[in-house]
C-alpha cells in the first residue's frame, strides 16, 4: 500500500489488479502480501539452521472512500512468518527524524480528528529455528574474528534506531520517484549483528543495491535479486563505482571510534583488563581479543554480474588528519 510500489503489485499479480480496479482495498492489501508470502517462505527455505531474516517495513496510511485508514504492512508479515516456521524475535523501530514541525496527518489542532505522524519504520528479525550452531573450529574462529566492540552493542542493539533517510542516485530517471530513501548503515548493522565473515548476505529486494555494497565493506559474500530491470543499470552503475578507499573507511572509522571510547573510558578511571590479539588496542570484554576487520582492496569485475572483492585485514594507513578527528564522516554512496 505505499504507492510507489502499486504498479509493481498489480503487474505482478492478477489478485492485485481486480482488487485495485474494484477498488477493494483491504482485498489488495491481503493479495500484495500474498504475493509477498512467496518471498518469506523462499527466504525460510533457503536460510542455513539458525539464520536470521531481516524485513525493513513501514506501516501505510491511505484515504479510502473518504475514510482515513492505516494498513500495518509489518503485523501482516510477522502472521505469516510465524506461521511458515520462522521465530519472531525483538524488532527495531527505525526512526526516521523530518525537519517539518508542522507535519501532521488529519484536521490539526481540533479533536479527535488529527492522527498520529508515522515517523518510523520497522526492522522486524527473524530466525530459522533455534540458535546457530558453530560446529568447525574454522568457523568458531571466524565467529570470534566477527566480533563487535562492546560499545557497538550497546548502540545496535538497541530497539530504536534514529537514523536520517538518504537520496538514492539512481542512473535511470524513471527509477528514481520509485525508489525507497534506504541508508547504507541499515544493512552495514545488520550484516554485523546476525552474521559472520564469509557468510553469505541475501538480499531478494535489492533495489539500488545498498545491501551488496555493504556486504562487501564487511567482507561477507552476498547475492542481491531485483526483478526490476530499470533497477539493474542503478545496480551495476554503484557497485562498479565502489571505491576500495571508501568501503574501507567504514571499518577505519569502528577503530578510530574505539580508540576515542577506550581513551575516554580510561581518562575517567575505568579499567579496560583486555587486548586486541591482532591490533593491539585496549578492549572491554574477552569476546573482542580475536576481533579482526577485513579493509577491501582489488575490487574485480567479471563482466556477467558479480564482482569479486580482495580483502586485508591489516589496518590500512589513514589519510593525514583523519586519525585526529573524530567522529569521521562516513562516505556517501
Amino acid at each position: 500500500m505505499i504507492e510507489m510500489w502499486d504498479t509493481s503489485f498489480v503487474r505482478q499479480s492478477k489478485g492485485v489488479k481486480k482488487a485495485w480496479e474494484s477498488r477493494n482495498w483491504m482485498a489488495a492489501f491481503e493479495a500484495m502480501h500474498e504475493l509477498l508470502d512467496g518471498c518469506w517462505r523462499e527466504c525460510f527455505r533457503v536460510l542455513q539452521p539458525g539464520g536470521i531474516m531481516c524485513v525493513n517495513v513501514g506501516d501505510a496510511t491511505r484515504t479510502v472512500e473518504g475514510r482515513f485508514q492505516l494498513f500495518p504492512n509489518h503485523a501482516r508479515i510477522i502472521q505469516f512468518c510465524l506461521q511458515i516456521g520462522f521465530q519472531s524475535l525483538p524488532h527495531i523501530l527505525w526512526r526516521k527524524p523530518t525537519n517539518a514541525p508542522n507535519k501532521f496527518m488529519g484536521s490539526g489542532m481540533l479533536p479527535p480528528g488529527a492522527y498520529v505522524t508515522l515517523e518510523h519504520e520497522y526492522i522486524l528479525v527473524f530466525r530459522k529455528g533455534n540458535k546457530r550452531i558453530f560446529k568447525t573450529p574454522e568457523e568458531k574462529e571466524r565467529r570470534r574474528q566477527s566480533a563487535f566492540f562492546w560499545e557497538e552493542r550497546n548502540v545496535w542493539f538497541s530497539d530504536l534506531w534514529t537514523l536520517t533517510g538518504v537520496r538514492q542516485e539512481l542512473t535511470n530517471g524513471n527509477a528514481r520517484t520509485r525508489s525507497g530513501a534506504f541508508p547504507f548503515e541499515i544493512p552495514w548493522r545488520l550484516i554485523h549483528m546476525f552474521s559472520i565473515q564469509g557468510d553469505t548476505v541475501l538480499d531478494p529486494f535489492a533495489g539500488t543495491g545498498t545491501t551488496l555494497l555493504a556486504a562487501m565493506a564487511a567482507g561477507r559474500s552476498s547475492i542481491g535479486v531485483e526483478i526490476d530491470p530499470e533497477m539493474v543499470e542503478t545496480i551495476r552503475d554503484r557497485l562498479e563505482k565502489a571505491q576500495p578507499p571508501k568501503l574501507r573507511t567504514w571499518n577505519i572509522q569502528r577503530i578510530h571510534a574505539h580508540d576515542l571510547f577506550a581513551r575516554e573510558a580510561l581518562a575517567k578511571g575505568k579499567t579496560l583488563k583486555y587486548r586486541n590479539e591482532h591490533y593491539g588496542f585496549p578492549v572491554m570484554t574477552r569476546q573482542e581479543v580475536a576481533l579482526k576487520l577485513p579493509f577491501p582492496g582489488k575490487i574485480e569485475p567479471d563482466g556477467q554480474g558479480c564482482w569479486q572483492v580482495f580483502c586485508s585485514w591489516d589496518l590500512p594507513e589513514v589519510p593525514a588528519g583523519q586519525g585526529k578527528q573524530l567522529p569521521l564522516l562516513y562516505p556517501d554512496f
